[in-house]
């Protein structure tokens, strides 16, 4: 898949989106759906332990969308969220091979 790009996205619930928990699952469906609209496929959403409270991983070929996405999302009020660019261990070789 030449192209895709890898990101996590990191969620830290806010006290809205605690209090309203019971709501995830319909929040869940319409972030699937935005994602669909940006070119974002969401491979896998993970409630967490620690630091987040969920991660999903998502691929697309527009890294600028899931800053769109994660925008959306904040801007809602139920979640805080972090991006981090992420490289398949096939890539992270290639890019070492390629060092200087």
């Amino acid at each position: 898949m030449e192209g895709v790009m890898q990101f996590m996205i990191s969620m830290k619930f806010t006290d809205q989106g605690i209090r309203t928990i019971k709501d995830a699952p319909k929040r869940t469906q319409a972030a699937r759906e935005l994602a669909k609209k940006l070119g974002i496929e969401i491979k896998q959403v993970y409630l967490t332990t620690g630091e987040s409270d969920l991660v999903a991983f998502v691929e697309t070929s527009n890294g600028d969308n899931v800053a769109k996405m994660a925008l959306a999302l904040g801007s809602a009020g139920n979640v805080h969220t972090r991006i981090s660019r992420a490289w398949t261990e096939e890539e992270y070789f290639k890019l070492v091979s390629e060092l200087p």
